[in-house]
């Protein structure tokens, strides 16, 4: 069965909105290798519609690198249920109320695992279904003092830590699996 493996960058305070105007200049080779290889281990990318709008924006005109060209390329999956047309080659929209079917089915064909970007709604939905595998936090060196939190109310569960992660940069990948839905 494929996992589902939901990775978000946050600063030390644990704020992840606008990663682009604090995460850049902690972008080491180590780090950058290893976002590589965890993005070559899946074969589809699943976002919240926020999220997938922002990428669909900037993504398509991003290649000519092995890590943007397997992004473009592979299946992507926006959870809406106000989409309707997709804006990203490859991509496929599945309403919020199929949700957990669809990724369900998902789940259980045969491929390489599947990436979520972010966390949100999305993560803890899965999360509270059994169907998130892991989380792979990625802690950036950066106090923000302020901003959208990593967790909500909503994200309550249990979980534990599998491996951990530190790159040159200060950068620290925490990975932990939800131990109860």
């Amino acid at each position: 069965m494929r996992k589902i493996i939901a990775s978000t960058y946050t600063t030390l305070d644990g704020f992840i909105d606008n990663p682009h105007l604090w995460s850049m200049q902690h972008n080491s080779e180590d780090a950058m290798a290893y976002a590589l290889e965890l993005t070559l281990g899946c074969d589809a990318l699943l976002l919240g519609r926020v999220t997938y709008e922002g990428m669909a924006q900037a993504w398509p005109n991003m290649g000519g690198n092995p890590y943007a060209d397997h992004v473009n390329s592979i299946a992507k999956y926006a959870v809406s249920a106000t989409l309707d047309t997709p804006a990203w080659d490859n991509s496929h929209i599945i309403p919020g109320d199929k949700l957990i079917e669809t990724v369900t089915a998902l789940k259980n064909e045969p491929g390489k695992n599947i990436l979520v970007w972010g966390n949100g709604r999305l993560t803890d939905d899965l999360a509270a279904h059994g169907l998130l595998d892991e989380y792979r936090i990625w802690i950036y060196p950066v106090i923000k003092g302020g901003g959208e939190p990593l967790f909500r109310p909503e994200s309550k569960a249990a979980v534990e830590l599998i491996d951990s992660t530190t790159f040159s940069s200060g950068v620290v990948v925490l990975t932990y699996r939800p131990t109860q839905p």
